[in-house]
């Protein structure tokens, strides 16, 4: 993956992580939907991943390949323990 790419993904998990308490938040008004650890891990992941989306179109001008994404998937599937912290 692209380094610059890959900094910028770092950056949005480290600030999801300093942001816990407004994911807790969400996390918690959307409870009545789905309370369960996958629910709030997929609100998460999908803050990520719409940053690695967005900034795969900013910095590279293009969307993401399957090979990119697959090495997001692996990226964010190392990081997981970090982000179960967040609920």
């Amino acid at each position: 993956m692209d380094e610059t790419l890959l900094k910028k993904i770092e950056e949005k998990i480290q600030d999801t992580i300093s942001n816990k308490d407004d994911i807790q938040q969400l996390i918690s008004m959307l409870s009545n939907i789905d309370n369960s650890k996958s629910f709030a891990l997929g609100i998460i992941v999908g803050r990520i991943y719409n940053a690695f989306y967005y900034q795969s179109k900013r910095i590279l001008n293009r969307e993401p390949t399957k090979s990119e994404f697959k090495e997001f998937l692996e990226y964010i599937q190392n990081k997981k323990s970090d982000l179960e912290n967040l609920w």
